[in-house]
């Protein structure tokens, strides 16, 4: 074993050193991630499992290292016998220099695909979608599919160089696909759920069901997306709180932000109100916003009435319809509602809300009037006893 490790330790210590780069590029790459990330953000407990992992992995390459640079120094003919000039040289105008050009290749083409594939990806969203979705929807719907093809194209890249550097070093492939693909499908009866996940996620993305910044509800949970890709989804509620959900849990997906939302208030009036009266201040408000200098720039068709909506317990509740820009509907409800409570006040319209009156059984200032018969209180204004019938 020793022997081995020997003659091969040239190459153990080549693939180390470059192992050791690379863990140490990712783990600064990590670590700025993780230093723009807000505090409410950070996962402590999770951040530092993953920075002792980078630390263990690095630990054993370094190990690696230091054995081989033993292995070579300790080998019967030193150094010499192992790393020569004239080895270099062969091994750089033959293997070594194909590789490296491999490498240099593979990196070239995956920053032109990182530079030129969003603008494709726009060119293809706006002819796809021109007059159909507005401008929010065409700058989430790119950054979505470009930030996913960018991953997927850099994914199969490194595969494919991968396999290449193998096979020049002489390394027979061929069982290696084999084997994969063996584990391919022994990985696939196990873990269904991830298929399953990967499926729904590619057919999310290609539907256009939402993208990143859309007010989505899915799985029994609604917030903003802040990531999705081929396997999960995440959302942030209202509370700040950040949710994790498989595509493959995701049945029904309802969009609050595609192409415009609106406003949907019931406005309840008490039963003495002119209807016509009321309808009028209202369409004037929603015209009047509508003009506002600026919230003519969020809504779309001004907030009118749309008809008598329900006779309630306390009063006529008005359904009122607005179109709106996406993801503005809560603003424009909220300060429609505070412009209706102002008009209604000055014109002298009642917003009717529950009475409950209560008679304590005492005759005061001619609340009820007592039966002599029984002594049972009973509201002004009747003739008999509701107790035992006598008359007042």
């Amino acid at each position: 074993m020793w022997e081995w490790f020997t003659e091969n330790s040239i190459w153990f210590l080549s693939v180390s050193a470059i192992g050791v780069t690379i863990l140490i590029f990712i783990r600064n790459r990590f670590r700025d991630k993780i230093a723009r990330l807000k505090p409410e953000e950070k996962n402590t407990s999770r951040n530092r499992s993953i920075k002792r992992s980078f630390l263990i992995l690095i630990g054993i390459l370094l190990s690696i290292m230091i054995t081989a640079v033993v292995a070579i120094i300790l080998s019967s003919e030193g150094a010499n016998a192992i790393i020569d000039a004239e080895r270099i040289q062969e091994w750089l105008l033959t293997d070594g220099i194909i590789i490296v050009s491999y490498i240099i290749v593979a990196y070239f083409i995956y920053r032109l695909v990182k530079l030129f594939l969003p603008r494709f990806v726009t060119a293809y969203v706006k002819a796809q979608g021109k007059a159909r979705h507005s401008k929010s929807w065409f700058e989430k719907r790119s950054q979505t599919l470009s930030n996913m093809l960018t991953w997927g194209f850099g994914f199969i890249i490194g595969i494919i160089l991968l396999f290449m550097i193998l096979s020049k070093l002489g390394l027979d492939i061929t069982p290696l696909l084999a084997s994969a693909g063996v584990a391919g499908i022994a990985i696939g009866f196990g873990a269904q759920s991830l298929i399953k996940d990967f499926v729904s996620g590619t057919f999310i993305l290609l539907e256009d069901q939402f993208n990143k910044g859309d007010v989505v509800s899915i799985a029994g949970v609604a917030g903003i997306v802040e990531e999705v890709n081929l396997r999960r989804t995440v959302l942030r509620d209202l509370d700040g709180i950040l949710h994790t959900i498989p595509n493959g849990e995701i049945t029904t997906a309802s969009n609050y932000t595609r192409d415009w939302s609106r406003v949907k208030l019931d406005v309840p009036v008490a039963y003495g109100e002119d209807m016509d009266h009321v309808f009028a201040v209202i369409n004037r408000v929603g015209k009047e916003m509508a003009e506002d200098k600026y919230f003519k720039t969020l809504i779309k068709t001004p907030p009118q009435v749309l008809r008598i909506q329900n006779f309630g317990d306390s009063g006529i509740d008005i359904r009122i319809l607005g179109d709106v820009r996406p993801q503005t509907q809560w603003e424009v409800t909220g300060e429609l509602r505070k412009r209706l409570k102002k008009a209604f006040d000055d014109e002298g319209i009642e917003i009717p809300w529950p009475h409950v009156k209560l008679y304590f059984g005492e005759n005061q200032q001619g609340i009820t009037t007592i039966c002599k018969a029984c002594s049972n209180p009973n509201l002004v204004g009747n003739k008999f006893c509701s107790h035992c019938g006598a008359k007042l």
